[in-house]
């Protein structure tokens, strides 16, 4: 039996939410290397952060944690997973309907690439945490701040003056905490 060494977590993490953040802490106290893998994801149509700014606020939350990189790819996770010699995908589950869409990627992704995946039950805390419902409750106005990083809620508050909706860019360079 071969020890596990590298584990990718991968996600659209628009916006990073404390339930992305605690499955990430979770695996590289298991994991001797974590890669985040931020994915372009056609199917999540108008993001609200780029690429690049997604990726730029995961390395500020995870700057603490040594053995975790932040990196992102376009594509099929099996041929990135591959490509970076990952032993192990891991995916956060907070309600069994995640599971039972995330079962069938997960075969797929061992079907195409041999790598299985690992599943992390999210903290109950966060078990009802989506970016999805992170963006809305903050568009209309919600209180955000207990489900998100402290840096990722200050570039979001930043978005109230840049046009959340329309907009380009926001600077992404954040103070050193999470």
């Amino acid at each position: 039996m071969t020890e596990a060494r590298q584990a990718v977590y991968p996600g659209s993490f628009d916006p990073p939410t404390n339930g992305h953040l605690d499955v990430i802490v979770r695996a590289a106290k298991i994991f001797p290397r974590v890669t985040v893998a931020v994915v372009a994801n056609p199917q999540k149509r108008d993001p609200l952060f780029s690429l690049d700014e997604r990726e730029k606020m995961l390395r500020v939350c995870v700057k603490p944690y040594p053995n975790v990189r932040v990196e992102h790819f376009r594509g099929l996770l099996a041929d990135y997973v591959r490509c970076v010699h990952a032993d192990v995908i891991i995916k956060g589950l907070r309600a069994i309907s995640d599971f039972e869409s995330e079962m069938a990627f997960a075969h797929m992704n061992r079907s195409l690439s041999g790598v299985d995946t690992m599943f992390l039950m999210s903290d109950a805390s966060y078990s009802f945490v989506s970016s999805s419902l992170i963006k809305e409750v903050f568009l209309q106005g919600g209180d955000i701040s207990g489900f998100v990083p402290i840096s990722v809620l200050e570039v979001m508050k930043s978005l109230s003056g840049s046009g959340a909706g329309n907009r380009e860019s926001v600077n992404v360079d954040l103070p050193d905490h999470r």
